[in-house]
């Protein structure tokens, strides 16, 4: 089922009327109903359902069951339901007011910013709103002006008939006059900023609040081109498309449409009756219904007469990705294109003597400051991606074990989220080294990858079938900690002679001090090399055998068709995989009958953990898709029955897949 019919919450506002009770049908027993919520999530005011399964339950609740896929692949860049519809009837003047950006709400108020648009339903011969500012005024006269109550001298005042469409962005200063009946598509926010309200008191008698240094830290002062030029739409933006229906009985008086799984569609019926039919479901409908139609609900067919708006969700236009890769010592952030290229970077230290809570701000503070740097709002980036050291669950955004951070248990998906009002994922740091390095060699088909990250510690990441994979549990791939020497030396993991223990950097360091018996430099190791120092060319050797021993035990467990060294070389580059590929040739099970890996050093170098993190961050708009061609494939044509089996399997909502380039 993907039609569902819903009751909207109800608002008493000062400024109200009865309308929408008596014209429209709104079930309220109050005096005043201002406001209807027709399709909304947010906290203050959700939708209800009233038929099928879910009825008596939240549209929230709904979704918060079936998964993100059926808002579609395009909200995957909305952390939370993206868009907030509503009937205003205002009777008196609503106050003079104005709302935040997304990057202001964030920070100060912990919910999104609002940018909405307005259609008239109806409106008095006499009647209308405030709209912008009718010439620039500087902060101070602003404040003046409101402090002085002589604002409405320089607002615009721009006259309104039934079929008028506003866009307010955020910032414009606005207010709706009375005698005016309003739909209003907005950004799922109920943040407002009000600074002229024309003495008026609420219920309890007292002064209604005003909000003036936040007001004038966000509006802009200069007069708005009314601009409605949206063709072929009534209203666009990235955070909604509008389009209007209208039936006449006559000549038009019914219409066909399709809601795919790029994106739910609300229909919001402003007059009229008729009904609406989608799948095996009909309901009917009569003025001032709203509906909301999941993603990937197919076709559906609507008779009789009506005006509606249609809304539905867009691609964005030019996104980036932020991806971050947290180290033990520095951390590196960049912004990257749909391409993979890095727009701009930075390098801080990561300073984990800190709470993690100062880290993670800090590196909020960053991503701002490089969008701002680029000039780029931060409704254009889709998302952001993390790799961190130690052990990571990625379905539920938390970092459970790290031990070169010192972080434990810690949400950092949560808690970034708190900051940044895009969609966070995160994962371990050599899966997303591997990751971007595998996305960088695309072009050549690779799709079964192991990539090991020599450091401070050996990293381990491993792609099967354009996948990374980290087993059933939390925890997986683990390479530097297999056994290579019996009770050999001990590991940080508690273990004896794990690879880690042999060809880790501070392994190495290790040997050729009880070798050569002085401390030496990577560089220093390299130039006696070069110069014939025997104890260090056996040091090296020994390096070489043991890092070779886990390569091949890597290869005749997984087979796969590359194995990339990345991270800390000690030995010249070409010189290490020219013996590691022997040593796989001679060694691995079958010898030359069986297919054995290309083996290559990594390219990336220290931007691979977080290009390839930048890549968690698109995820959930690509790889839903492959989900659902392995249904197709599997028989499944249900698709809302085969993303509860799926989610019940693995624990995670197919929307919740991110890249596409990992599951061909």
């Amino acid at each position: 089922m993907g039609i569902y019919k819903l009751k909207p919450a109800c608002k008493d506002y000062i400024w109200g009327g009865r309308r929408l009770a008596e014209e429209y049908g709104k079930e309220y027993d109050g005096e005043v109903l201002a406001e209807s919520w027709e399709l909304s999530c947010h906290s203050d005011g959700p939708s209800i359902i009233t038929n099928g399964a879910y009825a008596g339950k939240t549209l929230q609740q709904y979704i918060d069951a079936e998964g993100r896929q059926v808002l579609g692949t395009h909200c995957g860049r909305f952390r939370d339901f993206p868009i907030l519809i509503k009937f205003i009837d205002a009777k008196d003047n609503l106050s003079i007011q104005v709302h935040p950006d997304n990057r202001y709400a964030l920070k100060n108020e912990g919910q999104y910013g609002k940018t909405e648009m307005w259609y008239v339903m109806d409106a008095g011969a006499d009647a209308f709103l405030y709209y912008g500012f009718r010439k620039e005024i500087s902060r101070e006269e602003f404040e003046k002006r409101i402090r002085d109550d002589t604002l409405l001298e320089v607002l615009n005042a721009v006259p309104v008939k039934k079929g008028d469409i506003l866009f307010i962005e955020s910032g414009t200063i606005h207010a709706i006059g009375k005698d005016i009946l309003i739909a209003e598509i907005q950004q799922n926010s109920n943040v407002t900023y009000r600074v002229y309200d024309y003495g008026r008191k609420d219920k309890n008698g007292r002064m209604r609040d005003l909000h003036i240094e936040k007001a004038l830290a966000v509006t802009k002062r200069v007069p708005i081109l009314r601009d409605c030029n949206c063709y072929p739409h009534v209203a666009d933006c990235d955070y909604f498309t509008v389009d209007k229906l209208n039936l006449d009985g006559k000549v038009m008086r019914r219409m066909e449409g399709n809601v795919s799984e790029e994106s739910f569609a609300s229909l919001l019926f402003l007059d009229g009756e008729g009904t609406i039919e989608n799948g095996s479901e009909r309901l009917s409908f009569k003025k001032g219904d709203s509906f909301f139609l999941a993603a990937g609900s197919g076709d559906y067919r609507i008779e009789g007469t009506c005006d509606a708006l249609v809304t539905t969700i867009r691609e964005k236009e030019g996104p980036v990705r932020a991806g971050v890769a947290i180290g033990g010592t520095e951390t590196r952030i960049g912004l990257l294109d749909v391409h993979q290229n890095i727009l701009i970077s930075e390098t801080i230290p990561t300073r984990a003597e800190r709470p993690a809570s100062e880290v993670i701000r800090e590196i909020a503070r960053r991503v701002r400051g490089l969008l701002e740097n680029q000039g780029i709002s931060m409704d254009q980036c889709v998302g952001i991606g993390i790799g961190v050291p130690g052990t990571v669950d990625r379905s539920r955004g938390i970092v459970r074990y790290s031990n070169n951070i010192h972080w434990e248990n810690v949400e950092l998906a949560k808690e970034m989220g708190s900051y940044l009002p895009i969609p966070v994922r995160i994962a371990n740091d050599a899966d997303c080294a591997a990751l971007g390095e595998t996305v960088a060699r695309t072009g050549n088909g690779y799709e079964d990858v192991v990539m090991i990250t020599l450091g401070a510690g050996v990293g381990g990441s491993i792609i099967l079938d354009g996948e990374l994979y980290d087993g059933k549990r939390i925890g997986g791939s683990e390479i530097g900690h297999m056994v290579i020497v019996e009770n050999g030396e001990p590991c940080t993991c508690g273990r004896r002679g794990c690879l880690e223990a042999y060809v880790s950097v501070p392994a190495l360091m290790r040997e050729i001090r009880r070798a050569a018996g002085q401390e030496l430099t990577l560089a220093e190791i390299r130039a006696a090399a070069d110069d014939g120092d025997m104890a260090v060319q056996g040091v090296l050797e020994q390096y070489e055998n043991r890092l070779g021993a886990g390569i091949v035990n890597i290869v005749n467990i997984f087979r796969p068709q590359l194995i990339l060294l990345g991270g800390t070389l000690a030995v010249p580059a070409e010189r290490l995989l020219q013996f590691l590929r022997e040593t796989v040739k001679s060694q691995c099970f079958g010898g030359n009958q069986g297919q054995l890996p290309e083996i290559e050093a990594a390219v990336l170098g220290k931007d691979a953990a977080m290009i390839g993190a930048a890549a968690l961050a698109t995820l959930l708009q690509d790889c839903r898709i492959k989900v659902y061609e392995v249904a197709e494939k599997a028989g499944y044509r249900d698709i809302t029955y085969f993303s509860s089996v799926f989610k019940k399997l693995v624990g995670v909502n197919p929307s919740e897949f991110q890249d596409r380039s990992l599951l061909k």
